[in-house]
């Protein structure tokens, strides 16, 4: 077998390509992982669990210069195709409330563990690690691959599926973006996502540790869920989420009782103040918040001292109190690095690619899939989707 397609990376959309590209059993299909094994990254999503996807994919929880890319794929194989795929390897899956879609097992290994005994029981598949890729040459009509070592090897067709720079511990070194930029493919600028924002620190390292459920908001978008207080500003699934909106934004701010609005909060306080007057403002909201975020809640609105009793409120403290509770500003001063990131916010100009095959439309027999690409998702299972989806799409249509 003479006809070969290489790819290059071992992660989730790099496998799954793999094995769409030796279906048709016209290729032999390498897989050059630079790590020391395949698929780190896919134990590692979903706290361990592997969040595979979700079943309210759709444009709205992705990003990047064009997020209608992802129709291509969303026609083609998405969500319930991906389910099937998974099905016909094994896993039995099991959908939780909010959409996500896990394996039944709750084990993350097991959805690596079948992509490989696929990829073992496939003749035509061959794992080539430790193999880390550093450039990609066309030489006629075919790929001169060489690796950090200088090894080389040659290919008819490359798909690029080395994820992004986030998790490097994972292997997530931007080699890809070097690769596609070597072929004259667009970069856009390249940020951490899917990541905790830092904030200006006076209030949130003395709440340290402490999680509450709130409505986030970051310049005109929002996100309601639990939100962890750390030394360096705020963490959790909600600022996860809309960290990757995070362009210009100068303020992040917490509803911390979205389920009131300002009058009702209001009223709530003064019957609070009626039934306890004489508790101390720094035990006023035991019961009600952690006690150090009520006591920051007081500091914040200015009312001070908190050994005063809660009756000698005023109207003007409790309004300040009422805004603080329903809109805490804080100041943002950044993301944490790459080391903490999920997700690659940027990549390859999707314009430049087929969004049905994730060719190249400057070179031929070249795909790019997967987190290299300027597409990234929110958290909840729409990145994994997306990895799975595009190595598909690429993986099928070189292998046809």
């Amino acid at each position: 077998m003479t006809n070969s397609i290489a790819v290059i990376g071992g992660g989730a959309s790099g496998l799954t390509a793999a094995i769409a590209a030796a279906k048709s059993g016209k290729y032999s299909v390498t897989v050059y992982e630079g790590g020391e094994r395949l698929g780190r990254k896919i134990l590692a999503t979903g706290n361990g669990r592997c969040n595979m996807t979700n079943i309210n994919a759709d444009t709205r929880f992705y990003h990047g210069k064009d997020p209608k890319f992802i129709l291509g794929a969303k026609h083609k194989f998405w969500v319930d195709e991906t389910i099937d795929f998974f099905e016909e390897l094994g896993v039995v899956v099991n959908v939780e409330e909010d959409g996500k879609v896990y394996p039944y097992s709750n084990q993350a290994s097991a959805v690596l563990d079948v992509l490989r005994f696929k990829i073992d029981d496939t003749e035509n598949i061959k794992i080539v690690l430790p193999f880390e890729v550093k450039t990609v040459e066309k030489r006629g009509e075919r790929f001169l691959i060489t690796s950090f070592d200088g090894r080389e090897e040659t290919a008819d067709k490359v798909i690029v599926a080395t994820g992004g720079k986030a998790a490097p511990a994972f292997g997530s070194k931007g080699v890809g973006h070097d690769i596609l930029k070597s072929f004259g493919h667009e970069i856009t600028a390249l940020k951490p996502s899917l990541v905790q924002i830092k904030t200006e620190t006076d209030v949130v390292k003395k709440l340290k540790g402490i999680k509450l459920d709130a409505n986030v908001t970051l310049g005109s978008a929002s996100e309601y869920g639990e939100v962890l207080f750390t030394e360096y500003g705020l963490s959790g699934p909600a600022v996860f989420s809309l960290s990757s909106r995070l362009d210009g934004a100068k303020t992040i701010s917490l509803d911390i009782m979205s389920r009131y609005d300002r009058d009702e909060l209001s009223k709530k306080l003064i019957l609070r103040i009626a039934k306890r007057p004489k508790i101390t403002l720094d035990n006023f909201f035991v019961g009600m918040f952690h006690k150090r975020v009520g006591q920051a809640v007081l500091k914040c609105a200015g009312v001070e001292p908190l050994s005063r009793y809660a009756v000698t409120l005023s109207e003007k403290e409790i309004a300040r109190v009422c805004n603080i509770i329903k809109k805490w500003d804080f100041r943002v001063t950044g993301t944490m690095s790459w080391n903490n990131a999920q997700v690659t916010k940027g990549g390859a100009v999707t314009s430049e690619f087929n969004p049905n095959t994730m060719e190249s439309k400057k070179v031929k027999n070249l795909y790019a899939v997967g987190e290299v690409l300027d597409i990234d998702g929110d958290c909840g299972g729409y990145n994994l989707q997306w990895a799975w989806s595009s190595g598909y799409l690429a993986g099928a249509d070189a292998g046809k």
